[in-house]
């Protein structure tokens, strides 16, 4: 994802341009909103509701932080999120069970290239 600010002189395509793609890559435990495969996607501060599959309240407390650093041009590995730089992977902040009788939700969030017109 190695994303730069925009303006930035830098690879345009790969920070600020286009936009974020959140999808759910795994659930550990039973989540009501989500299902695996579910995608959200993000431009600048705009969900893009016409592109996202499903929003829960209980994610975002975690999603919005990250999202906003990113699209930033800030690097997931160095913020802990990943291993490579393409992809950063965020969890839900159900704990699951016992605690709960929900689970939690690992996001695979990514850039990609589709840009909404306007």
């Amino acid at each position: 994802m190695h994303l730069h600010p925009q303006g930035s002189g830098q690879n345009e395509t790969k920070g600020g341009e286009g936009m974020l793609q959140i999808k759910v890559y795994q659930i550990r435990g039973k989540c009501p909103v989500y299902k695996v495969g579910d995608k959200m996607a993000i431009e600048g501060a705009k969900i893009l509701l016409d592109k996202t599959d499903a929003i829960c309240i209980h994610a975002l407390s975690t999603l919005l932080h990250y999202v906003v650093a990113l699209d930033e041009g800030a690097d997931p590995v160095k913020l802990g999120l990943s291993k490579d730089k393409e992809h950063a992977y965020m969890q839900c902040v159900d704990p699951g069970e016992p605690y709960t009788e929900g689970g939690t939700v690992i996001f695979d969030c990514y850039r990609i290239e589709e840009k909404t017109s306007q």
